[in-house]
């Protein structure tokens, strides 16, 4: 049996890349528009996990 591997690295074209985050967008929006009061008592671990992760990202974009 073969075994799926999800940390494979691939390369996307810029119009996949951009479906990608599209994508990603319209989740954010339909999980933010309903279930806000599922995330309230998380909001500031969240933003603290964004900046930190954003940052990240960032930098080693910046290092290429």
């Amino acid at each position: 049996m073969k075994y799926m591997n999800p940390f494979k690295s691939f390369t996307l074209k810029w119009w996949q890349g951009g479906l990608l985050k599209i994508a990603l967008i319209s989740l954010g929006i339909a999980i933010g528009a309903n279930w806000p009061e599922l995330f309230a008592d998380w909001i500031n671990a969240l933003l603290i996990l964004f900046l930190i992760l954003a940052g990240y990202i960032t930098i080693v974009w910046w290092k290429q």
